[in-house]
């Protein structure tokens, strides 16, 4: 049974699509990695920051990324993915915003494998910023429904947690979701990096990168200048929070 809200969700969803030019030119957009999940998107005018933490579990040793940005987006309130350590605008809950001329949505999904019974709800995000359709999956580990695909159309660039553990999709469930969105550039993130703890439950990149064999990787530094032009081909541009800005691809 469709619901009106769910037929409410498709029209802006269409509207969505509807707003990205064929041929797909970023405006200045970079995107800076402040490790784990938590990345600053500035473009167009706007700050996005997602997922900032507290330098514990996973993400501890890391400089926790206390800095302002107009918007802040989290998966949830665990505190290496939600913590209110930065200024801004925060968002958490599910919900359709208008922020700063940032047109926003959020959309509920089970944080884990077990319909959100161990850690509750996670929520998925999708915004326009600086001419590119973005969508944050960095706090889910559940396969999305035919539901979430509709919504979340196709992303210009897909942030999305590959490292697995309870509440991470693992490399291949993440290249699954990436072979369903078909996006033009991946950002994986939260997974095993040098700083992480022995006691993460995290794997590192390799099995992601392993199950995306057919698609181009991109090594970039800390700081990722988009290119202007996306191209149509899926790329992936892996990130690295410890090494200085590497030139845009």
């Amino acid at each position: 049974m469709i619901t009106r809200s769910f037929y409410l969700k498709i029209i802006s969803a269409i509207g969505f699509l509807l707003s990205a030019s064929p041929s797909v030119l970023a405006d200045g957009v970079t995107i800076q990695n402040f490790g784990h999940s938590a990345l600053l998107i500035k473009g167009g005018g706007q700050s996005v920051l997602l997922n900032p933490f507290k330098a514990v579990g996973c993400a501890a040793g890391l400089k926790e990324p206390r800095v302002n940005a107009n918007v802040i987006l989290a998966s949830s309130l665990l505190a290496d993915e939600g913590a209110k350590v930065a200024n801004g605008t925060f968002l958490v809950n599910p919900g359709s915003y208008r922020i700063k001329g940032l047109y926003i949505e959020g959309f509920a999904a089970p944080h884990d494998r077990l319909g959100g019974r161990r850690f509750g709800q996670a929520t998925l995000w999708r915004w326009k910023q600086g001419g590119l359709n973005f969508a944050h999956l960095g706090g889910s580990a559940a396969p999305l429904t035919g539901e979430g695909k509709v919504l979340l159309g196709r992303p210009d660039i897909l942030i999305i947690g590959v490292g697995g553990g309870a509440k991470v999709y693992n490399g291949d469930e993440a290249a699954k979701v990436v072979k369903e969105l078909n996006p033009r550039r991946v950002i994986p993130v939260q997974y095993l990096s040098t700083n992480s703890p022995a006691e993460c439950d995290l794997s590192n990149v390799k099995p992601f990168l392993q199950a995306m064999k057919n698609a181009k990787v991109i090594q970039v530094g800390n700081i990722f200048r988009v290119p202007r032009n996306l191209g149509e081909n899926t790329i992936i541009n892996l990130m690295n929070p410890n090494q200085k800005e590497a030139v845009s691809n």
